[in-house]
């Protein structure tokens, strides 16, 4: 058997994607299952980002590019975070890479060290937890409660942000919960950055045009701290791109170049005709993504109101992404059991609230990145499995 360095220990996953592929072998069974687990969009690529990428193609962009990304998208994901966050953004200060999830790999390979702590949300994406473990520093987890709408409770935040804190974590619209930071979340984080000169700040917002009320609030378009805020987007959901890899990061000049530096000795740099395809997604027409985020408001409004309908289970309303995190303790079973039942005896595929860290225990996700259709079969599964709990 071959021996591994210790530090694969310290690595997590994805669970969703262990769920889908126990979904797929029911399905080769003759299965009829509902997908409820993985969290990507139910549409296509929009048809012009399609046209754009076969354009780039066939102009012979299937080259080696600059490890930061080609001038193009830089130049237009500076000016689209610009106008979006409404601050001065550089092409300078933009990193582009296959996905988002390097963005928290390469940022967290340059910052954290043994003997820092980096602060994360509990239920939250749990990458995050994995990449800090990976590193070498001490997770803290920072609980989401649902009687707070799930976003952070800074009150509780400021009591484990220490000097040895080196990295806050925060995912506004989030992951699994559909919670939302408001513009008072926000200016908590800039307090937080004021008062320690040491920390720094990763802003996963790659949910950021799926929101349904109010306006995204971001600390990036705080000038006073920016220079240690590092904000996460890209373009697997907003567009539909999973597939495609495609994310950035925008950050100070110095950490372009460290985390450019790892790019180059990790995946040398991002598709060039994908990130052609990129610049155009952003600059042009956006009413595929309003009619998606029209969709997901409707599918969000439908589920929510019937899941609180069926016994044992009771769910905050989430204010974007497209997943719900019910409660589901008034069943008497735990997560997995839950979870497991649903898929095993209802065909319908959930994940354990616990994929998404140890304070997830009592609560299911499921994604409603799926036709009304199935989502209305789903829920008449759902209630048939947990009739009469409560």
């Amino acid at each position: 058997m071959t021996k591994l360095a210790e530090r694969m220990n310290r690595l997590g996953t994805e669970t969703a994607f262990e769920v889908l592929a126990r979904a797929k072998a029911l399905a080769a069974q003759g299965r009829h299952i509902i997908h409820l687990e993985i969290g990507e969009p139910d549409f296509d690529t929009p048809a012009n980002v399609i046209d754009a990428g076969i354009r780039a193609l066939r102009s012979g962009q299937t080259h080696y590019g600059p490890a930061p990304g080609l001038p193009q998208l830089r130049e237009a994901v500076a000016r689209y975070v610009a106008r979006t966050r409404r601050t001065q953004v550089s092409a300078e200060q933009v990193l582009v890479t296959p996905g988002g999830k390097p963005v928290m790999f390469y940022l967290m390979l340059a910052l954290l060290q043994q003997g820092d702590e980096a602060v994360y949300p509990n239920p939250g994406f749990p990458i995050y937890e994995s990449m800090i473990r990976y590193t070498g520093a001490r997770p803290v987890p920072a609980r989401l409660h649902p009687e707070n709408d799930f976003r952070l409770d800074f009150r509780e935040v400021r009591k484990i942000v220490n000097d040895k804190t080196r990295l806050l974590i925060t995912n506004s619209p989030g992951n699994p919960c559909g919670n939302a930071m408001t513009r008072a979340d926000t200016e908590a984080v800039v307090e937080l950055l004021h008062e320690h000169k040491n920390l720094h700040v990763l802003s996963d917002e790659i949910y950021s045009r799926l929101l349904y009320e109010g306006e995204h609030s971001s600390p990036l378009s705080y000038p006073e701290v920016s220079d240690r805020v590092i904000v996460l987007d890209g373009f697997s959901k907003t567009y539909a791109m999973t597939g495609w890899r495609l994310g950035y990061g925008v950050m100070h000049r110095d950490l372009v170049k460290a985390c450019a530096q790892l790019q180059v000795n990790c995946a040398s740099c991002t598709a060039s005709f994908t990130q052609l395809a990129g610049v155009e997604a952003l600059e042009g027409p956006q009413d595929a993504v309003e009619h998606m985020c029209a969709e997901f408001r409707r599918r969000r409004d439908y589920l929510i109101a019937e899941l609180n309908r069926i016994p044992g289970f009771r769910c905050v309303r989430p204010h974007g992404a497209f997943y719900a995190f019910p409660e589901i303790r008034g069943t008497g079973l735990s997560s997995a059991e839950v979870q497991n039942r649903l898929l095993n005896e209802a065909g319908v595929a959930t994940l354990s609230g616990t994929a998404f860290g140890e304070h997830g225990e009592g609560f299911l996700r499921l994604s409603y990145a799926n036709s009304m259709d199935n989502l209305k079969l789903a829920v008449e599964r759902i209630r048939a499995a947990f009739p009469g709990q409560g």
